[in-house]
């Protein structure tokens, strides 16, 4: 492999874009045990997160192809960290006290840890979340989300 095929493919979008690509792969593939109105909801998303991550690739190939110099992957590390650590800890969050009381912590937790400091839009934007989440799956479809260890369902 060429030097400078290498460094193409250790751009941080270009390893971004294969990682997010190759996870939503990996998650794909489970949601065809899943009963069809089960499976539709993640196995959308996942198929949107690899569109997306192909996309990505191309761009930045592409970039990388012009020349362009590879941008920093963040400016601020801490920042998304911090916001990487909220993810896994509302994923073990929503195996112990359930998906809605996760999620309407995590949501405001995520979006202050990215800079968004007003509470009133915090408000508003989880409860449209939680409400419309609860409006769809558990209220129009009859699907129900997982409540958590910690109340024993």
């Amino acid at each position: 492999m060429t030097d400078h095929l290498k460094n193409r493919l250790l751009r941080p979008e270009t390893l971004t874009a294969l990682f997010i690509s190759v996870i939503a792969i990996g998650f794909l593939v489970p949601t065809s045990k899943l009963r069809s109105i089960s499976a539709l909801l993640p196995a959308a998303m996942l198929i949107g997160l690899i569109v997306l991550g192909v996309v990505l690739l191309v761009i930045d190939q592409h970039k990388a192809s012009r020349g362009e110099t590879a941008a920093a992957m963040t400016k601020a590390p801490k920042r998304v960290a911090g916001a990487f650590l909220l993810i896994l800890g509302y994923a073990l969050a929503t195996d112990f006290v359930g998906f809605y009381v996760s999620t309407a912590i995590t949501i405001p937790l995520v979006a202050f840890a990215f800079g968004y400091r007003n509470p009133l839009g915090l408000a508003i934007a989880t409860v449209i979340v939680v409400g419309t989440t609860w409006m769809i799956f558990d209220f129009g479809m009859s699907q129900d989300f997982p409540s958590g260890r910690l109340w024993g369902r």
